[in-house]
């Protein structure tokens, strides 16, 4: 297999390509293929991006049909059909039976992107710069988005200080109740020395961070305080969103009313990148052309998630997604009983599962042990501990049994050799 030529001209920076060292050439379905007819099962699916899979057909032909007619393909932020017909769709399938009321913004291509608008407006709205961000956090590598990630290896490559946001302990890292009681005591204070924020920002499962999920009460708690404290709150949901969890944002059915809910990853239903950012009407204080992207217009993206919306026209694919989450938690309690001596803790909603090995050399190892058995993983959490099962939401029931049984011999296997050392 050749790699010469990434490794003679790409940057060091690559990094999944050594966690999966070998050169893919065609994908379809939960499936991806090297150029030596390999077949590996995707249990990664880009990171939370491919929610529908590689190359879903009804994504394909919608994009090719546009292509061929001759469609706008960049747009900037002008009108398009393809835009509208996004817009429509959205508005119809997703805010209207929730009864939200929201502008939606369109920026940069990318998950950072909505991140760092949603700062840029909450500091605009509350003329503050200070935001709350919370332990284990993943929101962006740009500086903005960087400065409310939480890890220290992301961060440590920034360069520059990384200011203007305050780091709280999330829910699972001892942030309670008690903890936010004590934060609106100093925030109340005027002799703390703590000012109010902009915005109190947090993912309510943190994906990257470990797959910590968050309780109705402490979100609502921490929704309360930003609000009672003039402070804009921002759910970024930008892997846990787009129907990851069994519902289309991972908060759904917790009665929150964010100002700001970042999207990206799935949103754009093919692969094809997009990000919006859903703006409570009373927030959207920004002048034309305040904020722009080149590619906040990617009419390809649009088409493809108009598709991708179809999916959640009706329940059908939500009950699928809560039947196959069963069965994946249920696979990983059988395996965490398995490795009894370690006792791993699962967790998860939906199709977002995983299994904290409470060792990353040990998680990094099984993630190996998979990628030679043809499955991809990925470590995410602390020292990568945690394995987070990420298929696509349409993968197979034979595909999903298969990439299950890849993974349990893979932990038992790497489980029973630590033992033996």
């Amino acid at each position: 297999m050749d790699t010469q030529v990434f490794e003679k001209w790409e940057s060091d920076i690559r990094g999944y390509c050594r966690a999966y060292p070998t050169v893919f050439k065609t994908a379809r379905g939960a499936r991806q293929i090297d150029e030596n007819d390999k077949e590996y099962i995707d249990f990664f699916a880009g990171a939370g991006v491919l929610n529908f899979g590689h190359n879903n057909e009804n994504m394909k032909v919608a994009i090719l049909k546009y292509i061929e007619e001759d469609g706008i393909a960049h747009s900037l932020d002008m009108y398009t059909t393809a835009k509208r017909a996004f817009i429509d769709a959205f508005v119809n399938t997703v805010m209207k039976p929730r009864s939200m009321d929201y502008k939606l913004q369109f920026m940069g291509p990318t998950g950072t992107n909505a991140v760092e608008a949603a700062l840029k407006l909450a500091r605009k709205v509350t003329g503050r710069e200070t935001v709350f961000a919370f332990s284990h956090g993943f929101h962006g590598m740009t500086l903005g988005a960087l400065a409310c990630t939480a890890n220290d290896y992301f961060r440590n490559a920034a360069g520059v200080p990384l200011d203007h946001v305050h780091r709280l302990p999330f829910e699972h890292a001892g942030g309670g109740m008690t903890d936010l009681a004590r934060l609106r005591d100093a925030l109340e204070d005027a002799s703390s020395g703590l000012k109010p924020p902009a915005a109190f920002i947090l993912e309510a499962i943190q994906s990257e961070g470990g797959v910590n999920i968050a309780s109705k009460e402490w979100l609502h708690e921490v929704q309360k305080l930003a609000h009672d404290m003039g402070a804009l709150f921002i759910i970024d949901d930008i892997q846990a969103g787009c129907g990851r969890t069994g519902s289309y944002f991972s908060f759904d059915g917790m009665e929150l009313s964010p100002d700001i809910i970042c999207l990206a990853k799935g949103l754009g239903g093919f692969g094809t990148p997009m990000a919006m950012n859903m703006v409570k009407p009373v927030h959207d204080k920004w002048s034309p052309g305040e904020h722009t992207g080149t590619f906040r217009g990617q009419n390809l993206s649009f088409v493809a998630g108009r598709e991708a919306l179809r999916y959640f026209e009706g329940d059908k694919l939500m009950k699928d997604v809560d039947r196959k989450g069963v069965v994946m938690r249920d696979r990983l309690e059988k395996i965490a009983k398995a490795c009894s001596g370690i006792k791993p803790d699962v967790r998860g909603k939906g199709m977002m599962q995983a299994l904290d090995m409470r060792d990353g050399a040990l998680s990094k190892a099984i993630a190996a042990k998979c990628f030679e058995n043809f499955l991809l993983v990925g470590p995410c959490g602390t020292e990568g501990r945690v394995l987070k099962l990420i298929p696509p939401l349409t993968i197979s029931d034979a595909d999903l049994s298969e990439g299950l049984d890849i993974f349990e011999s893979a932990v038992l296997h790497v489980v029973k050799e630590a033992r033996a050392a």
